[in-house]
């Protein structure tokens, strides 16, 4: 199930804990696509809070929000480029889309397979889409106090699995929200430390999130070679009469 948007909206941007997760996210999401001008740059779900370095550089940024979450104007104080969808129908023509978000999206859907094609047709060749889910060894997925606690937590090799299934090549591996979920004034003013640790120990501490970079390559058709012409032969001859032994 998909959560209100006004619940995401705000615990990202009228809680500390929800503006902490989102630096600690979107650090993440930066050092990995640094904005480019010349790209279109989609997120879906509730990626709003991801997408603002990408606004001014990039030719086109759209938030994509499905109907059952609700849609909210985004960014404030600017032109709207959030878009109410379907979840599965999305107003984006095919190929178009040069980098993808996926944030509180995947976990919650209801139609992950028809989801993921969806991402798959918007991609251009050569895409990258970046899918982010909460950690089900994390603390996180465990706490209902925060948008991770819903939906379906995934371990990191389940999230490589189900995108291969659908013919995404996985490219790297990230992990974010190393800090306890807490609202504590200790826990919220130590949390970039929290981050530093976690990068360096990451074979050891679990993120609140886990970060899967695929991408979106499509091979060239191949062209009927020899063997091809040998199986299916001119047949020029064909309609001759064959040669026959004449009596002796």
């Amino acid at each position: 199930m998909h959560l209100d948007v006004l619940d995401l909206r705000n615990f990202y941007y009228r809680t500390q804990l929800g503006r902490v997760a989102q630096k600690a996210i979107r650090d993440q999401v930066v050092s990995l696509w640094r904005p480019d001008k010349g790209q279109t740059v989609v997120g879906f779900g509730f990626a709003a809070p991801l997408l603002r370095p990408y606004l001014e550089p990039s030719r086109r940024v759209i938030g994509l929000m499905p109907a059952p979450q609700g849609v909210m104007p985004w960014p404030a104080g600017m032109e709207n480029v959030s878009v109410l969808c379907e979840e599965t129908q999305w107003p984006i023509e095919t190929g178009m889309v040069d980098r993808l978000v996926l944030l509180h999206g995947l976990e919650t859907s209801e139609q992950p397979t028809a989801l993921l094609e969806e991402c798959w047709r918007v991609l251009g060749p050569g895409g990258r889409a970046l899918v982010i889910v909460p950690n089900r060894s994390g603390l996180w997925s465990r706490s209902d106090k925060t948008p991770f606690g819903y939906g379906r937590p995934y371990s990191m090799s389940q999230l490589d699995a189900q995108l291969r299934r659908h013919n995404f090549v996985a490219e790297r591996q990230l992990s974010a929200l190393y800090a306890p979920p807490s609202s504590r004034r200790f826990w919220l003013r130590t949390a970039p430390a929290w981050e530093r640790f976690g990068h360096r120990l990451s074979a050891v501490m679990a993120g609140g999130v886990h970060m899967l970079e695929v991408s979106k390559q499509v091979h060239a058709p191949q062209r009927p070679g020899l063997a091809a012409t040998v199986r299916r032969p001119l047949k020029v001859l064909e309609g001759l009469p064959k040669p026959a032994a004449e009596p002796a």
